[in-house]
């Protein structure tokens, strides 16, 4: 887990780490800083310190690739085959919270949410 909205592309050529631009990258910054924006603790850039120290995301987003490789994933096969403009969104640093949890994932991300949808 992570505090990260991630946008394409995740993969490269190449098959390393490095900032992989679509053709459509502006947008897809775009709507990725409209979601970390309205949630401060993502939008700060190193949320899980304790768990990454090194990690850091400038406002929250980052280019999939540029964080870390991965070929044949469904965001590029959804944005290059069917023309969908599709975002991961990395909710927290613990992959699967308790359920007594949630209510405050909620409340950290509900006008995230909205800010996204308003996106349309």
């Amino acid at each position: 887990g992570s505090l990260v909205v991630n946008y394409p592309f995740d993969d490269d050529e190449q098959g390393i780490a490095i900032y992989s631009k679509s053709p459509d990258d502006a947008v897809f910054q775009m709507l990725a800083l409209a979601y970390s924006k309205e949630n401060a603790k993502m939008y700060q850039g190193s949320p899980c310190k304790d768990m990454y120290p090194t990690e850091y995301f400038p406002h929250g987003i980052t280019n999939g690739a540029q964080w870390y490789n991965v070929p044949g994933g469904m965001q590029d096969w959804n944005y290059l085959h069917t023309n969908c403009f599709e975002v991961t969104i990395e909710l927290g640093c613990v992959k699967y919270p308790k359920a007594e949890e949630l209510p405050k994932y909620w409340a950290q991300n509900r006008r995230s949410l909205l800010q996204f949808m308003k996106q349309v």
